[in-house]
């Protein structure tokens, strides 16, 4: 047990003014309108503002994360209702709206939803909410019976009073507790005395999910909807020049034709699909800007350029690399170089972008699934002309988030220049998949030079990787940037950084970045650079164990004794596969592993290859996030994150032709399909003492994994992804 700091009652509750009495009212998240103050006065009373207890029991959490399939809001509320000492069968979740949170001094913290940080940055002041709910319904049923609160236990949302035997629930009590003072400090249990916490509890929204009742925002309606299809310049650059808005005005439900921006054009109309067939028709007149000749040949010379450049950030160096390379170069000894190369990728959500917006020049609402509801707001109150406290942001769950939805609200901007423009009147913005293609905010290209030094014995004397490429930063977020470089380059390659550092200790190393941004926008895609630097460092490390002649896994080992919980997960990954002993007749093995968002991971993989086809037997994963908090979760999540890394290594791919991206469905963006799925085994190893992610991290290990394996089938590197691009030997 850990005595964690003080609590103020600021913290929990920040008075409103829908406050009686000094009781905080629980308040509506509303789904097509606010609520009336008729009905904000029947509400139930919240106890603080992560708990409201209804009088028949039900315990409402409210999670600022967004749920897009992830399982956070589960996890989230298993943390609070383990401290709360609550009755699971009585939970249900609510998303609280970004402007509440802003009007309360952001008591939910933040709201932000990607780099697997929804657990693992909420899980304190969450755990806390739920103790200090508990702490106040014990003090409001001992207040009742005029007993001392030290003589009362809570369990299963009833409190009982040990002398005497009586008992409250949680029901009963809940609308004092609210009206007691929240305690000074709060004891958060230990992980081991957890029974809600770390237990495989089915997801909340599992059930709604099956039967059709979950609403996405593609879903979505309300009285009076109109829908709105758009479509945007193709080319990257290219802006609006012009349109015939009177071609189609007399097409069958069309409303209004209206411009959105400098590059987009949308079409409203009683019925998404009139929307869309209407903007089709329509005569749209573009200029495409200096890239409409851009392609993916063009940008690949400007990576290869940047391979050999004299300038370049560093990002991790020990000793002089440089140096040790030419000494062993010179001596006539193994100096091994090879030069990898990842492509664009799309997030491709199964849900396109999409979001509801009602203007009039008091207030802006939009409806949206977002991974982060308080970038929405703002980008709703800029776009709506209207002060924040004006506007508010109704969460929705997302269709798959992945990172398109956090920092990039291009749709939530269209939407209320849209709503904007017919006030008073809820409109829905709806972009089709095409345009979803080709609007991204693309996981940035990059290509790698990797040249290692092997001494007369083998040994790794010396490491040099550059990467050349695209920065996510420097397009994104600029204001993170270190001196001009974009430290996020180096996911899983830094010296010790808690979020991601390198597990092989080299006497000269050097990682480097030289960066070249071509004009197709990057952004942040599940798993990040951790993905393709995986690929780099494993197939590498691999490509020199053989070159030492030494067994992969004994190669890494002796490079990995300075890091112990690196090495635990990949020598568990590698026993779950039964490295040791010899796999079947055809079938062959590769490993991997890397640290990424704050987590330990590895993976070994089975393949075979016979005629040219590549088959993915099995893969063992492990992981060490310092804590888990729901076995099943974590095991969906990585079996969910190697389709997602197996895609990319196999299929995921976007190229630019004629200043666009050329792959604009699922026809030419190709995914793994059901068959093509591995068995997978999810090895957990929480060593505690730490939080980590558990969405992202293990996605980049599924690659490199699978290409190690490939290797050892046919004795051939393959370096450049994806994989349908090769004849497989």
């Amino acid at each position: 047990m850990s005595i964690v700091q003080s609590v103020s009652r600021r913290h929990f509750i920040v008075g409103s003014a829908a406050s009686i009495g000094g009781l905080s009212l629980g308040f509506h998240v509303p789904f097509l309108a606010s609520a009336s103050a008729q009905e904000a006065a029947t509400l139930p009373p919240e106890i603080n503002a992560w708990v409201v207890v209804k009088p028949d029991d039900t315990i409402v959490v409210r999670i600022a994360r967004s749920e897009m399939g992830q399982g956070t809001l589960t996890g989230l509320a298993q943390l609070v209702v383990e401290e709360l000492e609550g009755d699971w069968s009585k939970v249900t979740t609510e998303y609280p709206p970004p402007g509440e949170n802003l009007r309360r001094n952001r008591v939910w913290g933040s709201y932000s939803t990607g780099g697997s940080r929804g657990i693992r940055d909420s899980h304190d002041y969450v755990r806390k909410g739920g103790a200090a709910a508990r702490h106040m319904l014990v003090a409001a049923a001992a207040e009742r019976w005029g007993v001392p609160a030290s003589e009362c236990t809570a369990a299963k949302s009833v409190v009982t009073h040990g002398p005497s035997g009586r008992t409250l629930r949680y029901g009963e009590v809940a609308e004092a507790a609210g009206r007691q003072t929240p305690p000074a400090e709060v004891t958060l249990k230990d992980a081991k005395d957890w029974t809600v916490a770390g237990q495989p509890l089915p997801r909340l929204d599992t059930v709604e999910k099956l039967t059709g009742r979950q609403v996405y925002g593609a879903d979505l309606k309300m009285e009076g909807l109109l829908n709105a299809a758009i479509k945007a310049c193709p080319v990257f650059g290219g802006r609006l020049v012009s349109f015939d808005a009177a071609t189609i005005r007399s097409m069958p439900g069309v409303k209004q034709v209206v411009k959105v921006d400098d590059r987009s054009v949308a079409v409203v109309a009683d019925t998404w699909w009139r929307a869309k067939t209407a903007l089709d028709a329509l005569p749209i007149t573009w200029d495409e800007g200096p890239n409409k000749s851009l392609s993916s040949a063009d940008i690949s010379a400007m990576l290869a350029e940047g391979l050999d450049a004299e300038e370049a950030f560093v990002g991790n160096r020990q000793g002089d690399a440089k140096a040790e390379i030419a000494r062993i170069k010179a001596a006539g000894g193994k100096v091994i170089t090879a030069t990898y190369a990842f492509p664009y990728q799309n997030h491709a959500t199964m849900e396109p972008m999409n979001a509801t917006a009602r203007w009039t020049a008091e207030k802006c609402e939009v409806w949206v699934p977002t991974q982060n509801g308080e970038a929405s707001l703002a980008a709703a109150a800029e776009a709506a002309g209207l002060p924040v406290g004006q506007c508010e942001v109704y969460k929705i769950h997302l269709g798959g988030g992945f990172g398109r939805r956090g920092n990039f609200q291009d749709y939530v901007r269209q939407s209320v220049s849209i709503a904007r423009q017919m006030p008073g009147i809820p409109v829905k913005l709806l972009w089709t998949r095409e345009e979803d293609m080709l609007h991204g905010a693309y996981h940035p290209t990059t290509q790698a030079k990797l040249t290692g030094a092997l001494d007369a014995d083998g040994n790794l004397t010396a490491l040099h990787l550059r990467i050349s490429g695209q920065s996510i930063l420097a397009a994104v977020r600029p204001e993170g940037m270190q001196g001009g470089m974009d430290p996020v380059v180096f996911q899983g390659l830094t010296a010790s950084l808690p979020e991601g550092h390198l597990a092989y200790t080299v006497p000269n190393l050097l990682i480097d970045h030289a960066m070249r941004n071509p004009p197709v926008p990057p952004g942040f895609w599940r798993g990040v650079n951790l993905n393709q630097n995986a690929i780099y460092v494993e197939c590498f490390i691999d490509e020199l164990a053989h070159a030492a002649g030494t067994e992969p896994l004994a190669f890494r080992r002796k490079l990995m004794a300075n890091h112990p919980k690196h090495l635990a997960v990949l020598e568990a990954a590698a026993n779950g596969i039964g490295w040791d002993t010899p796999p079947a007749p055809g079938r062959h093995r590769g490993l991997g592993q890397i640290m990424g968002f704050g987590s330990y991971v590895a993976a070994a993989a089975e393949v075979s290859v016979e005629n040219g086809e590549l088959k993915i037997h099995r893969i063992v994963a492990a992981t060490d996030p310092g804590h888990v908090v729901n076995p099943a979760q974590v095991e969906r999540q990585v079996e969910g994150s190697f389709v997602y890394g197996l895609s990319a290594c196999l299929y995921g791919e976007c190229t630019v032709e004629g200043g666009q991206i050329a792959e604009t469905n699922f026809d030419t963006y190709e995914v793994l399909r059901m068959a093509q799925m591995p068995d997978v085994e999810t090895i957990m190893l929480p060593s505690g003492g730490f939080w980590g992610g558990v969405g992202e991290p293990t996605i980049a290990v599924a690659a490199p994994a699978v290409l190690n394996a490939l290797f050892a089938a046919t004795g051939k590197r393959y370096r450049t992804m994806p994989l349908k691009n090769h004849e497989l030997a």
